[in-house]
């Protein structure tokens, strides 16, 4: 009986919209050269903020992914 692997990495996405469009961000670009994503958790939360308004939303985020050895 064999089970699976899974890999977790961690990514930024940002977006000048909103915390779940930077998440979407960083899901679809990550989808595009990994397989079998799983699970994305947010990890942390920012804002950059200029001139007292904010700029860009940031979103940190571990996803995983199924591992395959080829």
């Amino acid at each position: 009986m064999s089970g699976s692997v899974y890999k977790i990495i961690e990514l930024v996405g940002t977006s000048e919209v909103s915390w779940e469009e930077a998440t979407k961000n960083a899901i679809e670009t990550a989808n595009k050269s990994l397989k079998d994503l799983r699970i994305a958790e947010v990890k942390k939360l920012d804002i950059k903020i200029e001139d007292g308004r904010p700029i860009l939303y940031r979103v940190r985020v571990s996803l995983s992914f199924k591992y395959h050895s080829e």
